[in-house]
């Protein structure tokens, strides 16, 4: 009996290449896919959005990177934070629809906090520039630390206290930081100011770059896992102008995003 030859599906051919090539890059640009699949640009972008809207990549607002879906299976393993990324980021893409400056997404890791994702790429003003991904924050002197370092839980705060403090630390700069992650609990977000002492990470940067940052931290299932910031220039708004339009949206999102995580 002779077989029935029956032809492939090449469009169906043509986009499994495409989610096989995000898949086992782990993120790869447009121009990449171009490169190496030969298609047009204009079919691959057909391709991405309908591979999108059917969950099995997402787009990474910091640097446009197409990345694969974290699936259940893959988050007790080292993708636990990429998923935390595909989550916080269509919701930080519409929070840039309503403040006027960027955000970052920022993970805890021993001794620092580290960028996950941004939307300053939304923004187009040179003083909105932020990240980019994989940038490593300081605890003590950034928002997007404190934030973190003020909502864990103690055991956790006493652990990363003991990494960054230097060996000739006075024990009054500590009852300081005490004292500015107590302030941070009480008022609901946090500050760059005051300034502490301690020389941890990003704090000649905060101290030169001219810019003001609050932050909020992300709470899924009753534990912080992440936190949220807003950035802007400081000649641009005070504190308390900035807080006073844009805080409430901060909050909403932060929750948002929480509650999409702890919904997984």
């Amino acid at each position: 009996m002779l077989e029935r030859k029956v032809k492939t599906v090449r469009a169906l051919e043509r986009g499994l290449d495409v989610l096989l090539e995000v898949q086992t890059r782990r993120g790869v640009s447009l121009h990449e896919l171009h490169q190496s699949l030969h298609l047009s640009k204009a079919t691959l972008l057909r391709m991405l959005l309908t591979l999108g809207r059917k969950g099995l990549i997402w787009q990474r607002l910091a640097d446009g990177a197409y990345l694969p879906h974290v699936g259940a299976a893959a988050r007790g393993t080292g993708s636990a934070v990429e998923h935390i990324a595909e989550i916080a980021s269509p919701y930080m893409k519409a929070l840039s629809t309503k403040v006027a400056w960027p955000s970052v997404l920022g993970v805890p890791r021993l001794d620092h906090m580290e960028i996950l994702e941004t939307n300053s790429p939304l923004f187009r003003l040179d003083s909105a520039i932020l990240g980019p991904v994989g940038v490593k924050l300081s605890y003590i002197h950034t928002a997007t630390g404190r934030a973190y370092l003020a909502a864990c839980d103690d055991s956790e705060r006493e652990a990363i206290i003991a990494r960054l403090r230097p060996k000739d630390a006075a024990l009054s700069s500590e009852e300081d930081l005490r004292v500015i992650l107590q302030e941070t609990r009480e008022r609901g977000y946090a500050l760059r100011e005051p300034l502490h002492p301690w020389p941890d990470r990003s704090k000649q940067l905060v101290l030169r770059d001219g810019r003001r940052s609050m932050a909020v931290a992300i709470t899924a299932r009753g534990a912080p896992v992440a936190t949220l910031n807003l950035t802007w220039p400081a000649k641009r708004g005070t504190d308390e102008a900035v807080m006073h339009r844009h805080l409430d949206a901060l909050h909403q999102t932060a929750k948002a995003i929480g509650q999409a995580l702890a919904d997984q």
